[in-house]
């Protein structure tokens, strides 16, 4: 394991962090941490910055609530830069947006590889534009009750092939079944981040129940 001694600060005393969602591995801002903000991080396992235009700590989401929970901090090569992965609440900007980063500069042709934030976001989207011809606008302009009853058909689905043993028939309706479930999720408001935490919770109790049983 990395010593803090072992990190080379700048001659101001800083050294960058790149901040980045632990689960969509997206990038969401770029910051600064002196010794003592580090030092902060590492102890509260949440994240704090030096403030360059403030020249005062920085707890991030002290007055937002949006608060990021680390899950560790890597040092590059050269010792001078820092990738900090986190689990957040809330947004990553002051202007609200998930990330610091939304003004694209060039777009090559590699596909962006697939991440259910990425489809909730897509979904998030389609509500807000609804572009015509779109399956998912159908499904918002018909409202809650459709949406929950494409549910309920997709479950079926799901159950017959299922019981039939059929693999890939099966992976094939537990991914229309995801989809749709995520429509509903967009039409109720309810985040990816509002599931991750209660499954979060649950596999806390589990754990617990485990050690219980073992003793």
């Amino acid at each position: 394991m990395l010593n803090i001694d072992e990190l080379k600060f700048d001659e101001k005393g800083l050294i960058p962090a790149v901040v980045v969602d632990a689960e969509s591995k997206k990038v969401l801002t770029l910051a600064y941490m002196n010794r003592e903000s580090l030092e902060i991080s590492i102890k509260e396992g949440r994240t704090c910055f030096w403030s360059r235009s403030r020249q005062e700590l920085w707890r991030k989401g002290e007055t937002s609530g949006n608060v990021q929970h680390i899950v560790d901090i890597t040092a590059d090569c050269d010792r001078d830069a820092l990738v900090v992965r986190v689990n957040k609440e809330g947004p990553a900007c002051h202007l609200g947006t998930d990330s610091c980063f939304n003004d694209r500069l060039f777009e090559g042709g590699a596909a962006e590889p697939f991440c259910v934030k990425g489809l909730y976001d897509l979904l998030e989207g389609r509500k807000e534009s609804l572009p015509e011809g779109s399956y998912t606008t159908y499904l918002f302009q018909k409202g809650i009750d459709k949406i929950l009853k494409k549910v309920g058909e997709e479950c079926t689905e799901v159950i017959i092939a299922g019981k039939a043993g059929d693999k890939r028939e099966t992976v094939y309706e537990i991914g229309d079944l995801m989809y749709h479930v995520m429509v509903l999720m967009v039409e109720m408001g309810i985040s990816v981040d509002d599931v991750l935490s209660e499954l979060a919770s649950r596999h806390v109790i589990d754990h617990k129940v485990k050690q219980e049983k073992m003793t």
